[in-house]
């Protein structure tokens, strides 16, 4: 018997799960959509956490220059994953479109 772990990280009984499934799933589950709008969120503000860090840079203000190569390439594999996700959904489309029904 394979049990699950429940919201409070508790492992639940495979007879538990079964009789209060309506329990076990937490009120406000998070959709897709709102995790797409959060990664989306968090590339744009690395973005911009990158571009404030190199402009401070460029002024000359006391900024080490690890933390600004530091921040530009979390900024550029944030950027290409996003990107990444993108273009599997493109393709994902155009498979979907080329399907005859």
């Amino acid at each position: 018997m394979i049990n699950e772990i429940g919201p409070n990280k508790q492992y639940l009984p495979l007879q538990f799960q079964r009789n209060n499934l309506n329990e076990i799933a937490s009120p406000k589950d998070e959709t897709f959509a709102d995790s797409l709008k959060e990664l989306i969120q968090d590339v744009n503000s690395l973005q911009k956490d990158s571009n404030a860090l190199t402009e401070k840079m460029i002024k000359g203000e006391p900024v080490d220059l690890h933390d600004v190569m530091i921040a530009s390439e979390k900024a550029k594999t944030s950027f290409q994953l996003l990107l990444e996700i993108r273009n599997k959904f493109l393709d994902m489309y155009q498979e979907v479109h080329r399907m005859q029904v």
